[in-house]
């Protein structure tokens, strides 16, 4: 059953929005995919680890953490982290030691 307001007199009436929670796991209960892509960005690799379940700002220090060790750029959206350039096998080995567990997906 849905809390929808059909109709109100109270023009003042502000209507408060659930937030979705996310609950974060464990390192040794996530499943991490490791890709290389370059489809959509001028033919330039990125590596792309795909997978991730917790919030966003676990996301995005994941991210930070793995920018800092490869010394590159790359961006967190979308529950993706993107990494520029091709450091999938320096990425796993880190992940792995970190607890993930981690499949490399393609070639």
């Amino acid at each position: 059953m849905s809390n929808k307001l059909v109709f109100s007199t109270n023009f003042d009436l502000k209507i408060k929005e659930e937030k979705k929670i996310i609950e974060s796991k464990l390192p040794s209960e996530q499943y991490l995919k490791i890709f290389l892509d370059k489809s959509g960005r001028k033919g330039k690799i990125v590596t792309l680890i795909k997978g991730f379940v917790g919030e966003k700002n676990e996301l995005d220090v994941l991210g930070k953490n793995l920018k800092k060790s490869c010394g590159v750029g790359g961006t967190t959206k979308n529950g993706e982290i993107l990494i520029q350039g091709n450091f999938r096998e320096k990425i796993i080995e880190i992940l792995k030691s970190d607890g993930y567990n981690v499949k490399r997906v393609g070639g």
